[in-house]
């Protein structure tokens, strides 16, 4: 209870690490409880007054559908660097993610790649991601466009159905050896690979999910396992993240993932979302402390399985009978 967040030079963000993490995470549940008033709201109505919590189970985690309904800001600010948008579905309210610091989702997102995969120069990225690239300000085509210009590699490049074009640049990077990543959401994985078999020995095949209604729903594993036949891949990474997120989490295989450095996964009861554990089964809750200028304590409609390693799976979605159990309230 000591860490106090100072925000003019973000040295808060350096201090983040294993032993640091859950004291600078309780710093900025007191941070945003005084400066963010619709977090503030959530709070008082659940009764949560910050000098009562003591751990990070005990912070209130704001539902994720608040960013739907709510301009979610720590801070009197109004310029935003980005503004991130969900998809939605037809007729449903979109997310919108205002993002004040731009500096703190690249530093979040390049130091979390490098982590897991190295320096972005070593890569060609290539982006199949025509869902995305289709809409306006979507956070994975700003994170891919992120590592593109990080990388500065010419074959670099964004698809939507240019699989003649496509084939190429792979075979070609296969020729000579170069590191690829391919990212692409996963109807469009499918797709591509089904019309393109090739062998991708240098190629990191990254899915980020999403069928959208795009294809027959299929599970994570016949996925993996459809890939890894039609590519002669050992493994397929997974890519865990949403709009209302700044930091990541990485499967580089099983969808076993495990998250970067500014994120920690925790997981809250079907029915009783108060009561939240670092392991076990249930809904995801996730801090992101990337996230200091909108809100950290994100309630997910995820429902996912942490380990005792602290790596978690995400299972499934929430129907609404689990929503009604997760969620506390709107205002």
């Amino acid at each position: 209870m000591s860490y106090n967040i100072e925000l003019k030079n973000n040295q808060w963000l350096s201090d983040i690490n294993a032993d640091s993490f859950d004291d600078i995470a309780l710093a900025a549940f007191r941070h945003q409880y005084e400066h963010n008033g619709i977090y503030r709201a959530f709070a008082s109505a659940l009764r949560i007054k910050p000098e009562v919590v003591k751990s990070i189970a005990q912070i209130p985690f704001l539902p994720i559908s608040f960013f739907k309904t709510n301009r979610v800001a720590t801070g009197d600010w109004q310029d935003a660097a980005y503004t991130f948008e969900s998809s939605g579905t037809t007729g449903e309210t979109p997310s919108k993610h205002y993002v004040h610091d731009g500096s703190i989702y690249e530093r979040s997102l390049l130091e979390g790649f490098e982590t897991f995969y190295g320096n972005p120069q070593d890569y060609v990225v290539i982006a199949l991601l025509p869902s995305y690239l289709e809409r306006k300000n979507a956070s994975l085509v700003h994170m891919a466009r992120a590592l593109m210009e990080k990388s500065g590699q010419p074959d670099c490049g964004f698809y939507l159905n240019e699989w003649e074009q496509l084939k190429e640049v792979l075979l070609r990077c296969e020729a000579k050896g170069q590191k690829v990543l391919l990212l692409g959401v996963t109807f469009a994985l499918l797709d591509f690979a089904e019309q393109n078999p090739m062998q991708l020995k240098h190629t990191i095949v990254m899915e980020t999910g999403g069928m959208k209604g795009r294809r027959e729903e299929w599970t994570r594993e016949q996925v993996h396992s459809f890939l890894k036949q039609q590519w002669g891949l050992k493994q397929v990474h997974s890519e865990y993240g949403m709009t209302e997120l700044l930091s990541q989490a990485y499967a580089k295989a099983d969808g076993i993932f495990l998250p970067t450095r500014t994120m920690k996964v925790l997981v809250r009861d079907i029915n009783d979302p108060l009561e939240v554990n670092s392991r076990g089964t249930g809904c995801l809750n996730i801090i992101d402390l990337a996230n200091i200028h909108s809100c950290c304590f994100i309630a997910t409609e995820d429902i996912g399985r942490i380990a005792a390693d602290g790596t978690f799976e995400v299972l499934g979605r929430m129907d609404h009978a689990a929503l009604r159990g997760c969620s506390l309230m709107a205002i």
